[in-house]
């Protein structure tokens, strides 16, 4: 089975961290993802999307860091929860809990994006800066890493 999902959007606000009673930091932001398509008449439309987005503890803490605006790339998966509100009527939330983000800038003077990690990370999970045709580098610490050019190993 998978649950995954994948995103890059736009933050809605500042994210929201705080720390649980055991101290367990968690954090929240919303994030929205815009699709354009042309209509009926021929008219570009743009639908946006808002998503709820939650980390916990290393990456709440390195959320800190994303301001409202940032351009953001999210892997997680999908999770729902219920409650009962004060009327007693039942409520049901999404929320994409993210097991990896990355910030996504446009750098000064050129279209090129750049990822943004701390230098706290290991060296093979850095990116760098890539022509605005090409897609921001990503890399997960677990991910096998394959040269340039090399054939897929499926």
């Amino acid at each position: 089975m998978i649950n995954k999902v994948t995103l890059i959007g736009n933050l809605g606000g500042d994210p929201e961290i705080r720390t649980l009673d055991n101290g367990t930091l968690v954090g929240r932001f919303s994030l929205a993802t815009n699709e354009s398509y042309k209509d009926k008449a021929g008219e570009w439309q743009t639908q946006t999307e808002w998503h709820n987005v939650v980390v916990w503890r290393d990456l709440a803490e390195r959320a800190k860091s994303l301001k409202k605006g940032s351009t953001v790339y999210v892997e997680g998966k999908i999770s729902y929860r219920k409650y009962t509100d004060k009327d007693g009527v039942e409520k049901t939330i999404t929320d994409i809990v993210a097991n990896l983000f990355r910030l996504l800038d446009k750098r000064e003077g050129g279209g090129a994006y750049e990822s943004r990690i701390p230098s706290s990370e290991p060296a093979n999970m850095a990116g760098s800066r890539h022509s605005s045709s090409d897609a921001p580098a990503l890399a997960h610490a677990d991910a096998p890493v394959v040269a340039e050019g090399d054939d897929l190993p499926f």
